[in-house]
Formats: structure tokens, C-alpha cells, sequence
């Protein structure tokens, strides 16, 4: 039994939710019988006779294993967090409502293909038949039974296509780019403190010199180049960023953006590695694929697996598709069908533009004249609290978010904006492409059944948001890449100005978005010379045209990537799988050699010692190398806090690629002021100063945490990831219901910046794991049979079950597990079959 609280739960109440996976079951809506094969790890395969039958099935098996995750989703997705878990939601959902998610979601559906809106809601009735099977909240799942404490009169509503496409809109939030940093730079620019040159130090051009960008100039030429990427601000802007009202309106803006959960994953590392390897270059003979997104890591995990299969390939039934895919959303969103594959790394495209609006009440300046603010009143209930009201307001622009949620250092002596509008001169509203109906739900489908290269990129032209890398492979040899999405045209009023680099005056049109990039001068690339295309996030191309974003991953995981394929005549599948566990740090060399320079007392030079000869490797392992790491490791964490101890703790570098590009230029300049601690006065510090110290505390900290003995130090004790439920592992719940859903302590490799990109934040205590791997694939084109995938959790997402958790040892090591595909080897691996027939007799023989 598990203990809660002072009660305890039954083991009947635990496995009450779990998955029914064998027998018969009467599902509402079949037209015919759908078969649910499952193998040892719970993956289902599901085979019917038409598109609707098998993606009604899907929609019943996804609520089996994962229902709750998909309520949350939703909840998350429309403003209504807090109607599940109560007042810790209602920032959220403040935000989320002011943006207007799931009302643009109601306005996307109508627009779709029909046969995807029949998809979707063919999908919601097996979500739906399910809950009508299940009948209470407290057999869906066990999140239910502890929450009806708070809320014992929840009651879970029917499932719809809009909650579906809403789940896309999250998506988009999380991959998109640029938006905390234009507004840290504003935020940065107030006062006179900094001045924009020092600011812009912190942003420095991507690296092309020595990280290749994903296109060589051989492989894509653009139609111009117009774009001038200088990072000055708009004098304007500048000036507002730096008044009182401005610089309250733009803080609480960031506290807006920041108080949305985070469904995938935020920060300068959260990224994905993908590559494609032709034929000519494999030990196969056709080509392979290899994609791992690093996103959040929580239990359950953000991915599901699922295998569709069309028991006959027709018109009416074209999907015979297989891979990773959200709970809440049908299709497959990475893996492959029985003709090509693609796999996604996230394009950071600059998609958020954040405008200063001078406001007088409900009015704002527009060219000369005041305009009337579009406004809406939302009510926001709460579990076990009163109502809360919430005005909306909007501009041409977008919604006004510096409203919403009021920062902490603005709240004091005025209510920012929200309590007072006509007080305020400043407000700062948001543009952003995915608050404009899309398609991305018919890219899925498109992905789904494309034949060909030609179909691959008629579906990416779909893919309005979020704009993702997207790499191609085919049975007949090919191998492509295409950048798609919604990217807006920028025409800056003036000249040398950044596009979307900082905060725009919104009461000049002339800094308004003039249309997308066509998708016909987006980069793609099809059957390179260099036979394989690598892409982890770093720059698309050398060219500034067109301007897709200033602020790329600077290219370390990509280069080493690139190195290790340029390095073997013939990439074989274990090859691809091996890269993927790389733990390489190849920009710490050079820092270690400043760091061997550096004359320190003996204690610290015991320490010092391990960087000697030490390649970059960061294992979890036993070795001298992963002491090293431990040791490099927290010298990095104290060099980043001596130097950058002027920047606000929420803003503090986070140790990913861009900072390490930042302290190699500043390492070049001994004397720049950010090396200089101003909490010394009279002494004015530089590198040589600043080196040492991070030497010196790293060798204490690691004494403290790891013993005094520098050779028995292991990366791995210092680098461990928390597996958390997003609801029931949270800070502030009980201890005891936390251990019922989490799954803790779990020693990794690889780091920051790292094709293991176990990522870590120097800013925040400790060294634990904040993002990772959120699954891996490797796709065999010559035979599908043969490829390997592996998730980060489990496939349910029932604590106890046997799947929950069953995958995480594997995927800690970097191993995988088959992936059947063929109707031989899906039969093969069935551990579990359950067939899912129409209501009503059986059919005559």
C-alpha cells in the first residue's frame, strides 16, 4: 500500500486507472474492429481498417495511458489551470487568457483541411469514449484521487478538436525565439547602467568561422541579402526603456512571459540534435536518421510512442506511420512511415516582437493619433478559492502583457499598468505568429503520408508553427533539409537598427511586420555533396538573409557532430546511436588553458592538477575524466557568478553556448569593466583576478560536497536529474505525495553544450540536470526493423505501473530498444493484444 497524508492508499486504488491492454473491448463510433498489439515496454500498435477508426483508436489508447497529462494539457493550454490545482495556477492562466491561446485554436479549427478536422475529431471520440467507460475521475487516474481533496466536485469535460490544436499553441510558446532576451536587454538598458555596447557584448555574432552553420554556401544561396544585423536600439525605444514607466512596464512584461508553465522547455540550451546521413556515406547502403530533442525533463515524460498502422494502404486509409508524438494530439509527430522519415530540432526563429505603446487609458498613440485598445473581460475560476476577474487589453500589436502580471521590483509604490492604466505612460504589448490562426495541425497529416521529397516539403510549407529544422530521408537514397514556419518581415524605420533585437516603438507603424518570408526563399537543401546535414540549433546559414534570428545555439554540439561523422568512411546505425551519447566538451579546452596559467596555493593546485591532459570528456563514470569534469564543471559555475555578479539573479547566465562565446571574447579583453566586482570599491579587478577566485571556491565547494580527495570526485554525484511530476511533484506538496510520483537521483553525463546535452544551470544552486534528451530515435532506411528508439520515462503515465518508469535506466546509459514496424515484427514483440469493436452484437460470420 502507499501512504498519503495520513490516510492510505490501497494498491485496488492505485492500479484502478491502470490500461485494460488485453481482451475485447465495445468502443462508441468503430465502424469496424481496431487491434491494440502492446509490447514489453506497453508500446502500442494500432491497425484498423480506415483513417477514422484507427485515429478514434488512438484517441481511446492515448486517454488509457496518459489521460490525466492531457486534461492537464488542456487546462494549461485554455487559462483554467487553476480551476484543477487551485491559486498556484493564476498567473498562468492570467497570461495564457490574455493571449488568447485556446480562442485562436477556435478560430484555426474551421480553417483546417476537412480530413484533418475529421482526424481530430475522430480522435477526441475515442477520448471521449473513453471517459464515458471510465465514468469518475478517480479510475482515470491517481492525480484525481489526491486532488479531490481540494476540489472534491471536479468533473472532467468531453474531449474536443480544440483542445487537441491548443496543445500546439504551447508548443510554439516553448520553441519559439528571442522573446526573454529582447526583453532583458531593455530591461538591462535602463538606468544608464550598462551601456548598449557592454549590453551587446553579452550577445555576440554567431561563430561561423569555426561552428559551420547547418547550410554551407555551397548548398544555399539566398535572394538577397538586405538585412543589416546591427544591434543598435531604436533611439526612441531607448529612450522610453529608460523612463520609470517604461522600465516597469517592460519588467512586468518579462514577469508575464515567465509566469506561463513550461511544457517543453525554455533557455539558451534547450535545443535537439537531428542528422541525416546518405547512403553512400553508411555501412547500410540507404540512408539513416538520428534525432534527439532536449526539452524539460518530467515523469511522465513529454513524449508518447505509437505505432499506426492502416491494416490496408488506400485513399481512405493512407497512414502506415510510426514514432513519438504528444499525448492530446493524433498522428506521430517525429518518426517515419514505410517510405521516408524526418526527425525536428528547433529553429529558434525570432517570431515575438515586444512594442512600447504610449498609453492614456484604454487608448494608445498610433502615427500621430490615439487609438482605441480592443478590450475583453475573462473570468478565471479557481479550485477552492473565489473568482477572479481579468480585463484584457490589446493593440494592433498584440496583448498588452506588462497588464497581467506586475514584477516583483515594479509592484511597490505603483500598481504597473493593470491597476492604474490611465497613471502610466508605457505599456508593452506582444506580437507573435502563432496568436494568428495556422496550419500546423494539417503539416502533421501531410508528414504523416508523405511519398517523397516533393510531398515532404508541400507538408513543411504547412508547418506554420513552430518553425523547426526539419531533416528528410527516403527509401530511394535521398536525404534534405528544410527550414519552414511563419517568419515575419521586418522593415525597421531606422537604418543599422537589428530587426526584433530590441523592444519597438509601437507608436511608429513603420516597426509593424510587413508580411512572412515566402517559403520559397526559406533555406532547404536536397542530396548535398558532403553526403550528411547536421542540425542542433546553430546558425541555418552564414547569409543575413533572410533574417531568421539573431540568436542561434552557438554551434558546439553541431560542430562536434559534424566531426565525428567527417571521421568515420562509414556511418553504421551503432555510430549514430554512440554520437548521440557524446559527452565531449569541446569548447572547455580552451578555457582550460587559461585556467593552467593561473598560479594558485597548493591546496587548489590538487585540484588544478586534473585539468591537465584532460580532453573535455564529461562521463558518468569512475574515471579520471569524470573528475575532471566535476572539477571544470564548478570552476565554470563560479567564473560565470564572479564575472556577470551585477546582472539579476533571474537574468544570471545560464552556462549555455551563447556564455561561452561571451567569456572567450571577454578573455581576449583582461580589462573589460564586466570583469571589474564593484562590490570592491578602490579596486578595480580584472581576468587574471577573477580566474583565480572561481579556481580557489571551485576547489572548496567540490571539498564540501565531494570529500577532499580531488581524484575521487565524480561528475555524476554532482550532476543528477530529478524526475518530477508537474503537478504532484511540484515544490510545496507533501513529501509523501511527491515519492509516490517522482523518480529522483538519477546520475548523468554530458552537460551544457554537449551532444549529451544533460544541460545544468550555473545560476541556480547545485549542478542538477534542468533539461535533456527528451527521447532518442535512430531510423534504418533499409530496414525499418532495425531502428531503435527509446523515451525518457515510460509509456504510461500511471505511477506503479509497470511502464511508468521502465525505459529511465536505458535512457540514462544511452542504450535503446527495437522498434517493430512490419506486421512480422509487430507480432513478434506483442506482449498484449486488445481488440476495440463497434457497440452491439457481433457482426454474422
Amino acid at each position: 500500500m502507499a501512504v498519503v497524508g495520513s490516510g492510505i492508499l490501497a494498491i485496488s486504488v492505485v492500479r484502478q486507472s491502470f490500461a485494460e491492454t488485453s481482451g475485447q473491448l465495445e468502443i462508441e463510433g468503430l465502424t469496424s474492429s481496431v487491434t491494440v498489439n502492446r509490447d514489453s515496454r506497453g508500446i502500442p500498435t494500432i491497425s484498423a481498417d480506415n483513417a477514422k477508426d484507427l485515429f478514434r483508436a488512438q484517441g481511446f489508447v492515448s486517454a488509457q495511458d496518459r489521460f490525466f497529462e492531457m486534461d492537464l494539457r488542456r487546462h494549461v493550454t485554455a487559462g483554467r489551470l487553476s480551476e484543477l490545482v487551485g491559486s498556484s495556477g493564476l498567473d498562468s492562466d492570467k497570461v495564457v487568457r490574455a493571449m488568447g491561446w485556446r480562442r485562436v485554436a477556435e478560430e484555426e479549427l474551421p480553417k483546417l483541411a476537412p480530413e484533418t478536422r475529421q482526424y481530430l475529431q475522430a480522435y477526441a471520440d475515442g477520448v471521449n469514449a473513453y471517459i464515458k467507460a471510465v465514468e469518475s475521475p478517480e479510475k482515470m487516474s491517481l492525480e484525481y484521487t489526491v486532488l479531490g481533496r481540494r476540489n472534491p466536485n471536479y468533473r472532467v469535460e468531453p474531449w474536443t478538436p480544440v483542445d487537441s490544436l491548443s496543445w500546439l499553441k504551447a508548443m510554439a510558446w516553448d520553441l519559439r525565439g528571442d522573446y526573454k532576451d529582447e526583453l532583458t536587454r531593455a530591461r538591462l538598458s535602463r538606468g544608464n547602467n550598462r551601456s548598449i555596447k557592454q549590453i551587446n557584448l553579452l550577445y555576440p555574432p554567431y561563430p561561423v568561422d569555426r561552428n559551420q552553420p547547418i547550410l554551407s554556401e555551397q548548398d544555399w544561396q539566398p535572394a538577397s541579402s538586405e538585412t543589416d544585423l546591427a544591434a543598435s536600439a531604436p533611439p526612441a525605444a531607448l529612450k522610453a526603456m529608460r523612463s520609470t514607466d517604461g522600465r516597469d512596464a517592460v519588467a512586468s512584461a518579462l514577469a508575464s512571459v515567465e509566469a506561463v508553465p513550461v511544457s517543453l522547455g525554455q533557455g539558451d540550451d534547450i535545443g535537439s540534435n537531428a542528422w541525416v546521413v546518405s547512403g553512400s556515406r553508411t555501412t547500410t547502403g540507404k540512408p539513416l536518421l538520428a534525432n534527439d530533442p532536449h526539452l524539460s525533463l518530467s515523469i511522465p515524460g513529454i513524449w508518447s510512442q505509437v505505432n499506426l498502422q492502416c491494416r490496408t494502404v488506400s485513399a481512405a486509409c493512407p497512414f502506415r506511420v510510426s514514432g513519438f508524438t504528444f499525448s492530446g494530439l493524433p498522428g506521430v509527430v517525429i518518426g517515419h512511415n514505410d517510405k521516408v522519415a524526418w526527425g525536428m530540432t528547433n529553429l529558434g526563429p525570432d517570431v515575438t516582437d515586444f512594442y512600447l505603446e504610449q498609453v492614456t487609458g484604454d487608448t494608445y498613440l498610433r502615427d500621430g493619433l490615439n487609438a482605441r485598445m480592443k478590450t475583453r473581460d475573462e473570468v478565471i475560476k479557481v479550485a477552492g478559492g473565489a473568482d477572479v476577474p481579468l480585463k484584457v487589453r490589446s493593440t494592433v500589436h498584440g496583448p498588452i502583457l506588462s497588464d497581467i502580471v506586475p514584477a516583483i521590483d515594479a509592484a511597490g509604490d505603483r500598481s504597473v499598468v493593470r491597476g492604474a492604466p490611465q497613471s502610466n505612460r508605457y505599456a508593452v504589448s506582444m506580437a507573435w505568429t502563432a496568436l494568428t490562426p495556422g496550419t500546423a495541425a494539417d503539416a502533421i497529416f501531410a508528414l504523416n503520408k508523405a511519398r517523397s521529397w516533393t510531398d515532404f516539403r508541400k507538408a513543411a510549407a504547412l508547418f506554420s508553427v513552430p518553425s523547426q529544422n526539419l531533416v528528410y530521408a527516403d527509401t530511394d537514397g535521398h536525404i534534405g533539409y528544410q527550414a519552414p514556419g511563419q517568419i515575419p518581415i521586418r522593415r525597421s524605420a531606422t537604418p543599422g537598427a537589428s530587426p526584433g533585437f530590441w523592444p519597438a516603438p509601437g507608436w511608429d507603424s513603420q516597426w509593424d511586420w510587413k508580411g512572412y518570408v515566402p517559403f520559397d526563399q526559406l533555406p532547404y537543401s536536397f542530396d548535398p555533396e558532403e553526403g550528411f546535414i547536421v542540425t542542433a540549433n546553430q546558425a541555418v546559414t552564414a547569409s543575413p538573409s533572410p533574417f531568421l534570428t539573431s540568436e542561434w545555439d552557438y554551434g558546439f554540439r553541431a560542430q562536434r557532430i559534424r566531426t565525428l561523422l567527417a571521421a568515420t568512411p562509414k556511418v553504421s546505425p551503432g555510430t549514430m546511436s554512440q554520437i548521440q551519447g557524446d559527452s565531449r566538451n569541446t569548447y572547455a579546452p580552451g578555457l582550460v588553458e587559461r585556467l593552467l596559467a593561473v598560479q594558485v596555493d597548493d591546496f587548489t593546485a590538487q585540484a588544478q592538477r586534473l585539468l591537465r591532459d584532460w580532453d573535455g570528456s564529461q562521463p558518468n563514470d569512475k574515471s579520471r575524466d569524470s573528475a575532471s569534469a566535476a572539477y571544470y564543471n564548478a570552476v565554470w559555475k563560479h567564473l560565470l557568478e564572479f564575472t556577470f555578479d551585477e546582472l539579476p539573479p533571474d537574468i544570471a547566465p545560464d552556462g549555455g553556448s551563447r556564455w561561452m562565446v561571451v567569456m572567450e571574447q571577454l578573455l581576449k579583453d583582461p580589462k573589460n569593466d564586466w570583469w571589474d566586482d564593484k562590490t570592491t570599491p578602490g579596486v578595480t579587478e580584472g581576468s587574471g583576478e577573477i580566474l583565480k577566485r572561481a579556481l580557489v571556491e571551485a576547489r572548496l565547494d567540490l571539498a564540501r560536497e565531494l570529500g577532499k580527495v580531488p581524484a575521487a570526485w565524480r561528475w555524476g554525484r554532482l550532476h543528477q536529474l530529478d524526475l518530477k511530476h508537474s503537478v504532484m511533484g511540484a515544490d510545496g506538496v507533501p513529501d509523501v505525495i511527491q515519492d509516490l510520483f517522482n523518480r529522483e537521483d538519477i546520475e548523468l553525463g554530458g552537460g551544457n553544450s554537449i551532444v549529451n546535452a544533460n544541460s545544468w544551470n550555473p545560476s541556480r544552486p547545485g549542478y542538477d540536470v534542468t533539461s535533456g534528451p527528451s527521447m532518442r530515435l535512430v531510423v534504418d532506411l533499409s530496414n525499418f526493423d532495425a531502428s531503435r528508439w527509446v523515451n525518457s520515462t515510460g509509456q504510461s503515465g500511471h505511477t506503479y505501473d509497470d511502464h511508468y518508469s521502465d525505459q529511465i535506466d536505458a535512457w540514462a546509459d544511452n542504450e535503446t530498444f527495437p522498434w517493430p514496424f512490419s506486421a512480422t515484427a509487430v507480432g513478434e514483440a506483442a506482449d498484449d493484444e486488445l481488440t476495440l469493436v463497434p457497440p452491439g452484437p457481433a457482426p454474422a460470420p
